[in-house]
C-alpha cells in the first residue's frame, strides 16, 4: 500500500527530472560533430589551458575529439551532480515528511510495523533511482547513435551508465538516514544538498592540487570518475566496496534508529 502510493506521488517528479536532465545532455551532445571537425584547433587550445584546469575536468585523460571523451568532459558531470541532487531531495524527504506533515500517527495506526514502512519507502527510492538512470541513459544512447563518428564503444558507455547509479545510491542512503533521524525536511535538504556540492568540490580540488590529492577519498564523485572508467573499461573494485559499505551502514542505521525513535505526532 505504502509503496504503491509513494511511487504514484513521486512518479511525476521522476519523469520531469529524467526528461529535463536527459534532454539537456542530449542537446549538449549535438554539439559534438562541430567539436570533432575542429579537433586540431581544440588540441592546440587545450594545450594552452593551465594544467590544474585540465586535471579538474579530465582534459588531460580524454579528448573532446572522441564522442565518449566529449561526453565525459561535458555531459557526465551533469548526470552525476544534478542526478545526485534529485536523489537526495527524494530520499531526504521520504520519511521526515510524515512527521513534518503530521501524517505519521495515521500511518502507524495501520497494521504495519515501522520496519515494514521503512522498507517500502526505501524500495520507492531504489526503484526511482534505477528508473531515473535508465531513462537518462536511453536519452544518452540515442544521442550517441546520432552523433557517433565511429569512436563509440558500448562497454565504456555501459559502465558510464552504471557508475552514476552507484553514486546516486550512495548519496540516497545518506539522505535516507537523515530522513529518519531529523524531523525538519528543510534542514535535511540543506544538509544533503550541501553535502553533494561539498564532495563535488573536494573532487575538483583534489584533482587540481597534488598536495590535496588525499581529499579525493572523501568524495564519492571520485569513485565514478569517467576518464578512469573509459581508460580502464572497468569500475574500481575498492571504490565499489567503499560505496557499498556506506549504503549498508546508512541503511542499517536508519532501521535501527527509527525502530526506537520517539515519534513526534
Amino acid at each position: 500500500m505504502i509503496f504503491k502510493q509513494e511511487f504514484k506521488w513521486n512518479f511525476r517528479g521522476l519523469l520531469i527530472w529524467s526528461v529535463i536532465l536527459g534532454g539537456l545532455v542530449f542537446l549538449m551532445m549535438q554539439i559534438f560533430p562541430d567539436f570533432a571537425k575542429q579537433q586540431e584547433n581544440l588540441e592546440a587550445l587545450m594545450s594552452a589551458y593551465p594544467e590544474g584546469i585540465k586535471k579538474a575536468f579530465n582534459m588531460d585523460k580524454v579528448s573532446l575529439g572522441t564522442v565518449l571523451g566529449f561526453y565525459a568532459i561535458e555531459g557526465y558531470m551533469l548526470i552525476t551532480l544534478i542526478g545526485s541532487i534529485y536523489v537526495v531531495l527524494l530520499a531526504g524527504n521520504m520519511v521526515a515528511k510524515e512527521e513534518g506533515e503530521k501524517t505519521i500517527e495515521f500511518l502507524l495506526s495501520k497494521p504495519i510495523t515501522r520496519s515494514e514502512m521503512l522498507t517500502q519507502k526505501l524500495l520507492v527510492v531504489i526503484v526511482n533511482i534505477i528508473l531515473f538512470n535508465v531513462f537518462v541513459s536511453l536519452f544518452n544512447f540515442a544521442a550517441f547513435m546520432i552523433v557517433d563518428d565511429g569512436s563509440f564503444e558500448f562497454v565504456p558507455f555501459l559502465l558510464l551508465s552504471i557508475a552514476p547509479i552507484l553514486l546516486h545510491f550512495t548519496f540516497a542512503s545518506i539522505a535516507y538516514l537523515l530522513s529518519t533521524v531529523l524531523r525538519k525536511g528543510r534542514q535535511i535538504l540543506s544538509v544533503t544538498v550541501g553535502l553533494v556540492f561539498i564532495t563535488y568540490f573536494l573532487q575538483v580540488i583534489s584533482s587540481v592540487s597534488d598536495q590535496l590529492e588525499v581529499l579525493k577519498y572523501f568524495s564519492p564523485f571520485e569513485y565514478v570518475d569517467p576518464a578512469d572508467i573509459i581508460k580502464s573499461e572497468t569500475l574500481d573494485g575498492l571504490y565499489i566496496l567503499i560505496m557499498a559499505g556506506i549504503m549498508l551502514i546508512c541503511t542499517i542505521a536508519s532501521f535501527l534508529y527509527y525502530r526506537k525513535k520517539d515519534i513526534a505526532v
